[in-house]
C-alpha cells in the first residue's frame, strides 16, 4: 500500500470544479452521459443518476453550438463537476468553459493546430477548467499515426508527450492525460510508460470501446486493475456498452478489492458445494441487491456450509453461516441468532441497521 501511496502522490493535482485529481487525492470515479445534450431534463436525470451511481466528476459531450445554452443550464444544475467533451471544433470547447464546464476534454487527434490548441489553453485558464488531453488510438494525429516504427504503445506516448509538453511550455498544468486503445496489453505497456515519462501529470485510466457489460467488466478489471496495483492512475472511467449507471459500480468494485477507496458494503459470499444446504445463491443475490442502498463501509459474509462459514462470517463485520435449511447471523464475530432458511435475508439487513 506504500508504495501504491507514493506513486499516486507524486502527480501534481488537477481543480476539477470542487474535485482534485492527482496530488494523493482519492482515485476519481467518473462516468459519461449517453443522453441527447439539446435535452438538458434528460441529460441533467442522467446526471443525477450517475452521481448517485458514485460518480465524482460527469463528462458530457457538446457535440454543436446549439447545445452550448442547454449545456450551461446542465453545468448550473448538476450535483458533480461537468466535463465538456469536444471533438473538432475548438470553438466548442471555448464556449463550454464560458457555459461553466469544470473540465474539457479535447483529443490531440481533431482538435486541430497549435493556433487553435492555445485558444483553448487562453479560454480554460480564464475559466479556472482544467483539461483532459485525451489521446486515442482510434484517432492519433495522422504524422504519428502513419509511422511504421512504432509501436501502438509508443505511437499513443508521442502524441501525450507532444501536447503535454506543448501545454506545459505556455504555463498551463491544470491537465489530466489519458491515452486509450481497446487492448488490454496496448493499455498497460502505454500507462507504465507515460507514468515513467510524465511523472507529474495526474492519469485518466479507461479501456476504450471495452465492450459489452460482460466483456467490458473483465477488460476494465484486468488493464486498470493492473495498473492500479502498480500505483498508476488519478481517475478512471470503465467503459461499458450498456446504461452508464452500470460503470460506477464496476469501477468502485475495482477500487474497493484493490484496498485503494471504498464507497460501500463488501459482500464476501462462498461460490457453493455439494455441502451447501441451503438455497445460496438466490439468499446471496438478494443480499447484494439490498446492499446497494447501503453506505456504510462494512464487510458482509453469507457463507453456506460448516467448513469455512463460521470464521469467514465470524470475521466480517456482520455475517450469516448456514446449515441445515437455517443460518447463524453474527455481529462482529459474535452468534447473535439462529434463523430459519426463509428469515436469513430480512435478518442480516437488521443486522445491519443495528451497526
Amino acid at each position: 500500500m506504500a508504495t501504491r501511496d507514493t506513486a499516486r502522490a507524486r502527480t501534481r493535482a488537477a481543480i476539477v470544479g470542487g474535485v482534485r485529481i492527482g496530488g494523493g487525492a482519492p482515485v476519481v470515479v467518473q462516468s459519461m452521459t449517453c443522453t441527447d445534450t439539446h435535452d438538458e431534463q434528460a441529460t441533467l436525470a442522467q446526471v443525477r443518476s450517475l452521481a448517485d451511481a458514485g460518480c465524482d466528476i460527469v463528462r458530457v459531450t457538446v457535440p454543436d453550438e446549439d447545445a452550448l445554452a442547454p449545456f450551461a443550464k446542465i453545468c448550473a444544475e448538476a450535483p458533480v463537476p461537468i466535463v465538456a467533451d469536444i471533438h473538432f471544433d475548438y470553438r466548442l470547447a471555448i464556449g463550454a468553459v464560458r457555459a461553466g464546464a469544470a473540465k474539457l476534454r479535447i483529443n490531440p487527434g481533431n482538435i486541430g493546430s497549435w493556433e487553435k490548441v492555445d485558444a483553448v489553453i487562453d479560454a480554460a485558464g480564464e475559466a479556472g477548467a482544467a483539461i483532459r488531453i485525451g489521446v486515442n488510438a482510434g484517432s492519433l494525429e495522422r504524422d504519428i499515426a502513419e509511422r511504421a516504427d512504432l509501436t501502438q504503445p509508443e505511437k499513443l506516448v508521442a502524441s501525450s508527450l507532444r501536447f503535454v509538453e506543448h501545454f506545459e511550455q505556455r504555463g498551463f498544468t491544470n491537465i489530466v492525460l489519458s491515452a486509450k486503445a481497446h487492448s488490454v496489453p496496448t493499455t498497460i505497456e502505454t500507462y507504465r510508460a507515460l507514468s515513467r515519462e510524465l511523472p507529474q501529470v495526474p492519469l485518466h485510466l479507461g479501456v476504450t470501446e471495452a465492450g459489452t457489460v460482460r466483456q467490458g467488466t473483465i477488460k476494465s478489471s484486468v488493464g486498470l486493475g493492473v495498473l492500479l496495483a502498480e500505483g498508476i492512475g488519478d481517475t478512471l472511467r470503465v467503459s461499458l456498452t450498456a446504461d452508464p449507471v452500470e460503470e460506477p459500480p464496476v469501477a468502485w468494485g475495482i477500487l474497493e478489492c484493490l484496498g485503494i477507496r471504498r464507497r460501500g458494503p463488501e459482500l464476501v459470499s462462498c461460490p457453493t458445494c455439494g455441502r451447501t444446504q441451503v438455497d445460496l445463491i438466490p439468499i446471496a443475490t438478494e443480499v447484494e441487491r439490498r446492499l446497494q442502498t447501503v453506505t456504510k463501509p462494512i464487510s458482509v459474509a453469507v457463507m453456506g456450509c460448516v467448513v469455512n462459514g463460521p470464521g469467514e462470517a465470524s470475521d466480517a463485520d456482520v455475517g450469516v453461516a448456514c446449515g441445515r435449511g437455517c443460518g447463524l447471523l453474527f455481529r462482529h464475530g459474535e452468534v447473535t441468532r439462529k434463523v430459519s432458511e426463509d428469515d436469513i435475508v430480512d435478518a442480516l439487513m437488521e443486522e445491519i441497521d443495528r451497526l
